[in-house]
């Protein structure tokens, strides 16, 4: 009976790529969000 083979390669996590992004995406979709419920407001006025 031989001893189970480990892998030991490096494991790629797709969250820790999106969680780095983090702080560029999320101002940046607060500012579209501004910018787009000012414009409906000003339409609607």
């Amino acid at each position: 009976m031989s001893a189970p083979a480990h892998d030991d390669t490096v494991h790629h996590d797709p969250v820790e790529d999106i969680t780095k992004h983090i702080p560029v995406v999320i101002p940046l979709a607060g500012a579209i969000m501004i910018f787009l419920l000012a414009f409906i407001a000003v339409k609607m006025a």
